[in-house]
């Protein structure tokens, strides 16, 4: 009797056996998803082997197919084993992460894809880019190309200034495995980023470019899996999930502005698009390009000590300077003017002066909503989220106070709730304030506004893109969207409403974070015929993070950093992995913090693991659920995994309350 092995979502570590009806035996093959029942309900797996005969004697059977073909193939079923195996999850959730559970293929989808690709045959062959490289772009190309025409090539670090050209590159290495017979996956951070870069890798290769992120509709996720599975286009652009794309003859993987932290998934399995564009390069013997400005120090760390190649782009395209960064203390504006807006009279003077020039403006401010508290006058109190440990923030535009990790929302009380005597007032500017202030100063000006909320939409950052290219807005506000990798040359001011929103941060990486985000954002000034020129306001002046951000000194603060994380043993020079217990009452879940530590100190020393903790989780309470967490630190991830693998319940659970588990958290 044939059965089929399957694998669920579920955080077990074991598959299950199915009988095969009949209807299917023709046509079910591993990799393919199927509608089994589990217990009082039916979930879907996928099929992951088809086996002979079963040491359990009564199967159920399956119901149905999910697919028409298998949508797991070649080096992904490896790929997936590594997941589980690296990121402390079942092979059921690794499968699951590579592949939408909202994707329905009908037979269709894969047919029209394979009828496209023999029209799209003649897009295979790029046209030749009539770009003149720089001396540097061809040395980084040439080494790129010998890469490429290697058995296992070595990843590659591109490190080029804002504006230094990587894109160029992207697109001729792309052009290069093409012509090779291999396929492509380009990943970007933001899904903001996708209306400018798509239109770059389309009007080089046309119709072979497929798409992918979450935004996609139903439909147009199951024509652009249809096409890249079939082969009808060879080339991938999207978000972090795009890593997993089917394609066949995998011969590059890009990663652009490789150290942002959207490439980091924060659902189960906790992945880094990183560590599995590396993996699955491996498998597929592949090459992996990691570009960006601000290299994370893990990258920069590995180019160093020979893991990867380096490859440096020090000059901006046709020799345009880089723009001159000022630092402008808030100490003495705050002195000197005792009162008055979040906007130095400094930035709002070169704000009006590139105004009456005709000139794009970009203002970054990494907080979101209209002020970030509500407190009373008279008590002192701050309003705070009853679900979760942290203040509510107001949002204008809505009205509303909201909780910015459950999205709970109520309407602020005139009166503090708490005292009942005092007013509230609101404190701490966000971009929406930012935006209100503008108006406010240049009411003629043509102004938007870049964060999550204003973006909700599902074309609302191509529209956004476009109106800015067009130059339809003249003064651009935003979160940390504005500051990835956007190319507009009239753009020839960035004004950095605070840069010190990372730095009072309980995080070791909150320098690196804050380094990254000024360089980045200060690069989108400056990169038409117009030099372009930064301000940045903040009370911590002297700090080497902004220091060097103010030079666009990589390497002053790659020293600074690694000399750090060298002597408090922080990555590179470890592994961590961040344990959370969740559960409805403090007390339960402290003792069970408390019991999981003594547990673990029991064998991490023998297996060179080293714990920290437990201690309140950063955000103690979320959604009702109180947390406390604990550090695992060691040389490699292995160990860790083993030992968890030893104590942790079914389920990842322990003392009846789960435990989520993150690999390399950031």
């Amino acid at each position: 009797m044939p059965i089929a092995e399957v694998a669920f979502n579920l955080p077990l570590e074991r598959t299950f056996h199915y009988l095969i009806p009949p209807s299917l035996r023709p046509t079910l093959q591993p990799g393919m998803r199927v509608a089994a029942p589990f217990g009082q309900r039916e979930r879907i797996g996928f099929v992951v082997a088809l086996l002979n005969r079963s040491p359990i004697r009564e199967l159920k059977a399956i119901r149905r197919a999910i697919d028409p073909a298998p949508v797991i193939a070649d080096e992904r079923w490896a790929l997936a084993n590594w997941l589980s195996d690296y990121y402390f999850c079942s092979l059921g959730e690794a499968l699951a992460a590579m592949v939408p559970s909202a994707l329905r293929l009908p037979r269709s989808a894969i047919e029209d894809g394979a009828a496209e690709q023999a029209a799209d045959a003649a897009a295979a062959e790029a046209p030749a880019a009539s770009l003149t490289l720089s001396i540097h772009q061809r040395r980084a190309l040439e080494a790129i190309v010998e890469a490429l025409d290697g058995e296992q090539p070595r990843p590659a670090l591109l490190h080029g200034v804002t504006g230094s050209g990587k894109t160029e590159l992207y697109l001729r290495a792309i052009a290069h495995v093409l012509a090779r017979g291999g396929s492509a996956i380009c990943l970007i951070p933001e899904i903001a980023l996708t209306a400018q870069t798509i239109d770059r890798f389309r009007a080089r290769f046309g119709g072979q470019v497929a798409v992918w992120h979450s935004r996609l509709t139903a439909r147009q996720r199951a024509q652009e899996w249809g096409r890249m599975a079939s082969g009808a286009c060879r080339i991938v652009v999207g978000a972090r999930s795009a890593v997993f794309a089917p394609v066949a003859r995998l011969g590059l993987l890009i990663l652009d502005e490789e150290h942002e932290l959207t490439y980091k998934q924060e659902d189960t399995p906790r992945y880094h698009a990183r560590e599995v564009a590396l993996a699955r390069a491996r498998l597929a013997r592949a090459m992996v390009i990691l570009g960006s400005a601000t290299p994370s120090i893990e990258t920069s760390y590995a180019a160093r000590t020979g893991r990867s190649r380096l490859l440096m782009l020090p000059e901006r395209v046709e020799g345009r300077p880089l723009p001159r960064v000022d630092v402008i203390d808030m100490r003495e504006e705050f002195a000197r003017r005792r009162s008055g807006g979040p906007l130095s009279g400094r930035l709002q003077q070169a704000l009006e002066q590139a105004l009456e020039r005709g000139e794009q403006a970009i203002l970054l401010l990494n907080r979101r909503g209209f002020a970030r508290v509500a407190q009373c006058q008279a008590c002192g109190s701050v309003v705070r989220c009853r679900r979760c440990s942290v203040p509510l923030v107001y949002h204008a535009s809505r009205r509303e106070l909201v909780c910015h990790y459950c999205n709970a929302h109520e309407p602020p009380e005139e009166v503090c709730g708490r005292c009942r005597k005092g007013y509230l007032i609101f404190r701490g500017a966000g971009t929406e304030r930012i935006e209100s202030e503008l108006h406010r100063l240049f009411p003629v000006a043509s102004i938007a506004r870049m964060d999550r909320d204003a973006t909700k939409g599902r074309e609302s950052h191509r529209a956004l893109y476009e109106a800015v290219k067009a130059r339809q807005v003249g003064l651009l506000v935003g979160t940390q969207m504005v500051a990835k990798g956007f190319d507009f040359p009239q753009v020839t001011l960035v004004g950095v409403v605070s840069a010190d929103t990372a730095l009072n941060l309980p995080d070791f990486r909150a320098g690196e974070r804050t380094f990254d985000l000024l360089t980045q954002v200060a690069g989108r000034a400056g990169r038409g015929e117009q030099p372009g020129s930064v301000l940045v306001q903040t009370y911590c002046p002297d700090h080497y993070a902004i220091q060097a951000a103010r030079t666009h000194d990589y390497q002053k603060f790659y020293e600074e950093e690694i000399a750090m994380r060298r002597r408090l043993g922080l990555p590179p020079f470890a592994h961590l992995v961040e344990l959370t217990l969740h559960g409805g009452s403090r007390q339960r879940v402290t003792e069970a913090a408390e019991r999981l530590a003594s547990r673990l100190r029991r064998s991490a020393a023998r297996r060179q693991v080293a714990l920290l903790g437990p201690a309140p989780h950063r955000v103690a309470r979320l959604r009702r659920s109180h947390r406390m967490c604990l550090i695992l630190t060691a040389k490699t991830v292995e160990p860790m995994v083993g030992l968890l693998r030893k104590t942790l319940a079914p389920g990842r659970r322990f003392a009846g309350l789960p435990v989520t588990v993150d690999v390399d958290p950031l």
